[in-house]
């Protein structure tokens, strides 16, 4: 399964606050920016389980910096798709959205934002949005990700690719 997420206060602190991962000093040399604790262990086991990562954010970052980011914490992602690439491509699309993970090809894209979720519904997307609290946030993951069966998956790429 392709799974995004978004960046700004779901994976790294912003308007939200939690507690981070700890960092070395190469990742303190490399990167300002710190990972939501928990970040590593789910990523890690995400890929044990075959699932791709990638990053779906409407920040101007460019990709070698995401990259790097993820990079200096000793986590790699496959794919980065920013504001820019998300503007490039949904241009000639019948869809106004902040975020629309079927044209990149996304299964399910997690991010923090109540906005996305209304989005999702609207345009028939899967999301999972997770709340500033949950103090369990990658269980609920974990739990999300393994309770989409892999049929209807088949099915919504399918669905998804008659819109291009």
């Amino acid at each position: 399964m392709n799974i995004s997420f978004d960046l700004d206060d779901l994976l790294i602190n912003g308007v939200k606050r939690f507690e981070v991962e700890k960092t070395g000093l190469l990742t303190r040399m490399l990167t300002s920016e710190q990972l939501r604790l928990g970040t590593s262990i789910l990523f890690k086991t995400l890929r044990a389980r075959g699932h791709c990562i990638y990053i779906y954010t409407t920040s101007l970052r460019s990709p070698f910096r995401i990259r790097l980011l993820f990079w200096a914490h000793g986590l790699s992602v496959d794919k980065v798709f920013n504001k820019t690439l998300h503007d490039q491509r949904i241009w000639d699309l019948p869809v106004t959205a902040s975020k629309y993970p079927p044209m990149f090809g996304i299964d399910l894209h997690i991010d923090d934002s109540e906005g996305v979720g209304i989005e999702a519904e609207k345009f028939g997307f899967r999301t999972l949005i997770i709340k500033e609290q949950d103090r369990h946030w990658t269980a609920t993951i974990l739990e999300a990700v393994s309770e989409i069966p892999v049929a209807s998956l088949l099915l919504f790429s399918i669905h998804a690719s008659f819109l291009f």
